[in-house]
């Protein structure tokens, strides 16, 4: 990778190429031939090149001189700021560095070419201190910080060294892995993603370094005024946060915001630090502290605040909160189209929300920019793959591949589509290509255990699985060498030549399933709640306290709005929505919470949002909730009608419109029994019954088990006994142990677990006219029902 000085420099080489007159600034014709010659493939319109000069010159509009247009300082920053990349356009232009020219200027170079004719003999003792020193707007001001800055290299230096000899400083590289989603702040200098170094802070060595480093921040804060003293704490910490000495660098940071609190720059540093150092929400404060500085500051900070948009989104995103990050990628997007940058972090959170279509829109607007952007080549093929569009998908996976030939993700998501198209061999390949490069990647292990399970190679998947065993002690890998026992005790052969290991088996049209007993769950009603279950499971739902949501309801300062039929609505945005959202499910992990945010979008407020406006009806989306959050069923259906009356178009009475009531239940139903969704949503649109509704009758139409959510019932079994197993019994379809319900066929004594008998499979060995089930929720039950057999046998016997 370049160095920060051959990087200057070739910013260097480009704009003299293209200072045609030589007067020292890129006019529009100038500039416009740059743009064409850095990009050979692209065939630019007129309106796109003036659209993107109007942009440039706009966005750096203070390093425009004049008429003779963009200064090489400029051109630099442009660059800094993720408009373009420098090595491609210098390799895309067949220019050469000059070794000799390049050697005499070290990595810490200056970069300006001004600055360089005036300060004369100085620039020789400048040229040791990073570029960002003398940088026009981010520098240093005053000669005694130049003195606190050379100190503090030879300190950094000594540390270095005694801590290299030791054997203590310790660099992990991270080529291999996804890109971090770490911006590159204001500038390239100090690649974090690339080469992390690891200082080791708990010896002697590292404590001298520290008692050092006060003395040179008692200097600072000695300085003759404040500016000097903010100037003196800048410097330091960015000297540090260049060494990757980020907890000290943070503490500089803090005490220069204690000095200039309206300043951007401390802020936006600091935020930097908290954010590698893994303080995504100290990291956010910091980052909304400069977005308001750099807002208040007029023009001054205009060219930073895309690069805060960006970090913001990414701390959000830290937090889990990705909807919110949307918005502020947006924002950098909007202010800086050329930030290819933004535009994938952009694409990337759309993804991880669900929104496919926009996704893929954003990703390509990035490799359009930047075509060796790997990291945008994943994402961009993991949200075809989201739409369906496999094929397409392979191919942009195998070109983040070839970019990055160890790229973890690609090659993990790879592997995951050729599971889903059943090529398993191909698939096994793929994660024998991930642990590779991440030996103790425990997922890609039982996946690639899988798939080897999927292309009939079953000695090679018990291999697999009991490496993945030593890797991670989790339930399912007990469960999965189960599974391969009972294959190889019983030698099946499965309905497709032993994919996934499931017995030969015929699916059985729903009238010929019969029940016995009240108990035995219907076999439709069963699928159906097995859907929602799911969902409860993967937006942890099942766990969110009806308290809690009560509580938002009543503290809520939630504005009335006014849709387009003058309805007044407590409609908020979704970004909004998800901070609510995290309230009610604090317990999760940020990417946890992701996962759930992404399941709610897709299932829930793509339904509640029909229009596409981005606004939700919170009281509408409260009694979606209800019934499937945790409490007693008469509770849930309380909170929902609570949430009904909460809506401004009822509140103040004890009754809820019945056409309001009408509509939730059909919502109700569009998001959980998909079987029926959209022909009723049709049929309740231009209702206008004005007449109100009791509770007493809301419950009559809720239970209702045709037209109402009666498939509640069913839903409770399952949250109360989806966990329990039945000791050696196996699904006689799948083989896998069974937990949850045992569904036991009367009259030939095969079982089948949840999931095989609500999709209407039996063994293909039992042809009957009809299967009569009956369901035992534990060993215990099945054991007294036996016990029950065995007597009256008794009874009726000789």
């Amino acid at each position: 990778m370049a160095t920060r000085g051959s990087r200057s420099e070739k910013v260097k080489r480009i704009f003299q190429q293209f200072d045609v007159n030589r007067d020292g600034g890129l006019n529009r014709e100038e500039m416009a031939a740059l743009v064409v010659a850095v990009n050979p493939r692209v065939k630019f319109s007129d309106e796109q090149i003036n659209a993107i000069l109007d942009e440039v010159f706009r966005t750096y509009g203070e390093f425009i001189d004049g008429e003779n247009g963009l200064t090489y300082e400029g051109l630099l920053r442009t660059y800094d700021d993720g408009a373009g990349d420098v090595d491609r356009d210098f390799d895309a232009l067949g220019l050469e560095l000059n070794l000799d020219e390049a050697k005499g200027i070290s990595e810490a170079s200056s970069s300006s070419i001004a600055d360089e004719r005036a300060l004369g003999l100085e620039s020789q003792k400048k040229q040791r201190i990073a570029a960002w020193a003398i940088s026009p707007n981010h520098g240093i001001v005053f000669d005694d910080t130049w003195r606190i800055v050379e100190d503090m290299e030879i300190l950094i230096k000594r540390l270095k060294s005694k801590q290299a000899k030791d054997g203590k400083l310790r660099g992990e590289n991270f080529d291999a892995y996804s890109d971090a989603g770490w911006s590159r702040e204001l500038g390239p200098s100090t690649e974090i993603s690339d080469k992390r170094v690891f200082w080791e802070e708990s010896g002697a060595d590292y404590a001298l370094f520290v008692k050092e480093l006060g003395v040179l921040r008692s200097r600072a804060d000695g300085a003759r005024s404040r500016e000097e003293a903010f100037d003196g704490h800048m410097a330091i910490g960015r000297v540090l946060y260049e060494h990757q000495l980020f907890k000290e660098a943070l503490l500089s940071f803090k005490r220069a915001c204690e000095l200039q609190p309206v300043d951007v720059r401390p802020h936006f540093r600091a935020g930097n630090c908290h954010y590698v150092l893994g303080n995504h929400k100290e990291a956010k404060e910091e980052f909304l502290l400069a977005l308001e500085a750099a807002e208040n500051g007029g023009n001054q900070w205009g060219y930073l605040l895309p690069q805060i948009y960006v970090n913001l989104g990414i701390a959000l995103e830290g937090e889990g909160m990705v909807l919110s990050a949307c918005e502020y990628y947006r924002e950098a997007a909007i202010l800086c189209p050329t930030h290819f940058r933004a535009l994938k972090l952009l694409g990337s959170a759309l993804f991880g929300v669900g929104e496919y279509r926009a996704a893929v829109k954003a990703l390509e607007e990035a490799i359009f920019m930047k075509p060796d952007y790997a990291d945008a080549h994943c994402d961009l093929a993991s949200a075809l793959h989201g739409m369906g569009e496999d094929e397409r998908a392979i191919e942009v996976f195998q070109k983040a591949i070839d970019l990055k030939p160890g790229h973890v993700d690609a090659l993990y998501n790879l592997g995951g589509l050729y599971m889903d198209l059943g090529r398993f061999q191909r698939a096994s390949e793929m994660y024998t290509r991930v642990l590779a490069v991440w030996p103790n990647h425990w997922r890609a292990q039982l996946n690639k255990a899988v798939s080897l399970l999927g292309a009939g190679e079953t000695e090679d998947a018990k291999k697999a699985l009991k490496e993945a065993l030593k890797m991670t002690n989790r339930v399912e890998l007990h469960d999965a060498i189960s599974h391969l026992k009972q294959l190889q005790k019983k030698k099946v052969k499965s309905n497709n030549g032993g994919a996934n290991g499931e017995g030969s088996f015929v699916i059985v049209e729903p009238l010929k399933f019969k029940t016995v007993g009240e108990k035995t769950m219907l076999r439709q009603d069963l699928a159906c709640a097995l859907q929602i279950r799911a969902f409860q499971r993967i937006t942890r739902l099942g766990r969110c306290d009806l308290e809690v949501l009560k509580k938002e309801m009543i503290d809520g300062d939630v504005p009335v709005s006014y849709s387009g039929s003058g309805i007044p609505e407590k409609s908020i945005r979704k970004p909004i929505l998800e901070e609510i959202l995290r309230r009610l499910l604090n317990f999760l992990k940020p990417e946890t919470f992701q996962g759930a945010v992404k399941a709610i979008n897709e299932r829930i407020l793509s339904v509640l949002d029909e229009a596409g406006s981005g606004r939700v009806d919170l009281g509408m989306f409260f009694a979606v909730l209800a019934p499937i959050c945790s409490g007693p069923p008469e509770k849930r259906k309380r909170v929902a009608f609570d949430a009904l009356l909460w809506r401004p178009v009822n509140e103040g009475i004890s009754q809820i419109k019945r056409v309001d009531a009408v509509r939730y239940v059909k919502l109700l139903r569009a998001i959980f029994v998909p079987s029926q969704g959209v022909s009723e949503m049709l049929e309740i649109h231009g209702e206008t019954d004005a007449s109100l509704m009791s509770y007493t009758e809301f419950l009559v139409m809720f239970d209702d088990p045709d037209w109402g959510f009666g498939i509640m019932p069913t839903l409770l079994k399952l949250e109360t006994g989806d966990r329990n197993r039945h000791g050696q019994h196996v699904c006689s379809v799948c083989r896998y142990p069974i937990i949850g319900s045992r569904f036991k066929e009367m009259k030939s004594h095969f079982s089948l677990c949840n999931q095989c008998y609500s999709e209407g499979k039996v063994p293909s060995t039992y042809k009957l006219e009809e299967y009569r089930f009956k369901e035992y929720g534990s060993e215990a039950e099945a054991m007294k029902d036996k016990c029950m057999c065995f007597n009256v046998q008794s009874h009726n016997g000789p």
